[in-house]
């Protein structure tokens, strides 16, 4: 059994561009990068995947490790300021996995469909972990086929920001996965009112294994994402 945890953790060039609250109620990025590292260094999970990991976020997570091992994937694609100079540093976007000593990078890949979405896969102990952010169009689709391929054939995990609703991860996937169920509530992706889109798009999906006690955490305004997080068991 290994306990596992999932976060969009806002690349600040998305939240200046798409004018997030975020950037608005943290103006001091560097303020919010640690205290973003603080949390994710307190999550009591064996594997962590982050998605929207800038490049100063990434060397602050880093500090806070310990023991955990850092596997990255930087996408080709580097996130371009379009109505204001950015704070960053280090623009470039990461898929992050934080996993406990004797975790193995297996693979990694941007989706040949969209060079700022991809995969990173992990092997912790028995199970294979996914961590993935998932185009929010037409793309989707084919890039939940693409996951399915990269989770092998054993005991998987996949965690991540799927942009789509658990029954839409569930069909595209196929029967051999298992999206976890939410309790309603706290959602994954608060979202003003009236807004249409799905508010619970970041899953834990397991095939070969159970997960138990998913739930969704307040990510306390850091992010425009709250942290999801459960255990997962071979079954």
């Amino acid at each position: 059994m290994i306990s596992v945890a999932s976060w969009n953790v806002l690349h600040r060039v998305h939240a200046e561009n798409w004018y997030e609250e975020v950037a608005a109620r943290w103006p001091d990025e560097s303020a919010r990068i640690a205290a973003v590292a603080e949390r994710v260094a307190g999550l009591d999970a064996a594997v962590i995947a982050l998605q929207e990991v800038s490049g100063d976020q990434l060397a602050a997570l880093r500090d806070v490790a310990g023991a955990r091992v850092v596997h990255v994937l930087r996408y080709p694609r580097v996130p371009r300021p379009k109505r204001i100079p950015t704070v960053l540093r280090d623009r470039d976007e990461y898929l992050v996995i934080l996993a406990d000593p004797g975790s193995v990078r297996v693979a990694g890949e941007a989706f040949t469909d969209d060079p700022g979405k991809g995969a990173l896969v992990v092997g912790v102990g028995e199970f294979t972990a996914v961590a993935t952010h998932v185009s929010g169009d037409v793309r989707g689709p084919g890039q939940l086929r693409d996951l399915a391929r990269l989770a092998g054939t054993g005991p998987a995990v996949l965690l991540g920001d799927f942009n789509a609703d658990r029954t839409t991860v569930a069909v595209e996937l196929g029967p051999e996965f298992d999206v976890a169920e939410l309790p309603p509530g706290l959602p994954t992706r608060p979202r003003r009112d009236g807004a249409e889109k799905s508010q619970f798009i970041d899953h834990i999906v397991t095939r070969g294994a159970v997960a138990r006690g998913a739930r969704v955490l307040d990510g306390g305004g850091l992010s425009d994402h709250n942290p999801v997080c459960g255990t997962v068991s071979a079954g």
